[in-house]
């Protein structure tokens, strides 16, 4: 290899591989897609091998690609991240904050957060990540993530946001008056569930119960199949069904009458919701900045106790 810039071509590369289209690499960017397309050629030119595979409606990463990701994806991170600190050391937090939630969190956690961070810390940008699924932060580029502390790798820092969750089957009064309740698990299958797909696996959630210590599952029959957490309580208020939805998430409803909790003595609990991120990352101001914003936002909402 010459003695060409071994970074360049890196940062357009890196940007295709993140995004999966040219054309949002460009929009990350701030250039033109014409322009990213021609720095990623130039490099594959310059390492001879093609780092994508492309098609018309897809852009996938080659084995050579991948590979390539592997390796320069955390180092570009941590160069990232130390570049925002050295600048967050001249004054207040600043620079852009990457985060990845799950759809669970986003009225929880998100929406009351971010609007009081950006009040406080007008120099700290924030980009938010709508994903249910598993993330790995270093090599998506993100600084950190929310997830259900079950979930949340051992080797990642956790901060508690949230009280530890119910889960619990709901229904309005109106469907209970009409339906009746069910007593044991199952007798769901005489019941009309609201179901729930995984938007990114596409699989539909089984029920999870908790018997004499043991953990069952079961896949009520419904007519309804939804992938939004709001939409499912939605349809449960207008007496469509049961539901099956975090105690956390329904609260409101849960006071004032309009949903009933079933089935309350098999509802199992987990771990709330916790922020997570590498440990090199406690140190950067821009994360610190929403740590202590989140801690107390989420105190007054009573999402933590």
């Amino acid at each position: 290899m010459s003695a060409t810039d071994p970074f360049a071509g890196l940062s357009s590369f890196l940007a295709v591989a993140r995004e999966g289209s040219f054309s949002a690499a460009a929009i990350r960017l701030g250039v033109s897609p014409a322009a990213v397309s021609q720095a990623v050629k130039v490099l594959e030119a310059r390492l001879g091998t093609p780092l994508f595979l492309r098609t018309t409606r897809h852009v996938g990463l080659s084995e050579a690609g991948a590979a390539l990701l592997a390796r320069v994806g955390p180092a570009a991170t941590e160069i990232a991240a130390a570049i925002s600190d050295t600048v967050d050391m001249a004054g207040e937090p600043a620079g852009l904050l990457r985060i990845t939630v799950p759809r669970i969190a986003v009225p929880l956690v998100v929406e009351p957060v971010v609007p009081a961070l950006r009040r406080s810390h007008p120099r700290v940008a924030i980009e938010v990540s709508v994903d249910d699924a598993a993330v790995d932060l270093p090599a998506r580029g993100f600084d950190a993530g929310i997830r259900i502390g079950e979930l949340v790798d051992e080797d990642m820092i956790a901060v508690r946001l949230s009280r530890d969750i119910a889960w619990s089957v709901v229904a309005s009064p109106d469907y209970l008056a009409t339906h009746g309740h069910p007593h044991v698990p199952e007798d769901l299958v005489r019941h009309e569930a609201i179901r729930y797909r995984f938007p990114t696996s596409g699989t539909v959630y089984r029920w999870e119960f908790e018997r004499d210590g043991r953990a069952q599952s079961f896949d009520p029959p419904g007519g309804i199949i939804v992938n939004d957490g709001a939409l499912l309580a939605s349809f449960a208020r207008a007496g469509l069904g049961l539901a099956y939805a975090a105690d956390i998430t329904v609260e409101a409803e849960l006071r004032d009458g309009r949903l009933v909790r079933v089935l309350e003595r098999f509802s199992p609990t987990s771990p709330g919701l916790f922020l997570y991120f590498p440990s090199r990352a406690q140190t950067q101001p821009k994360l610190r900045a929403f740590i202590d914003v989140a801690l107390e936002v989420l105190r007054r909402t009573g999402v933590r106790r």
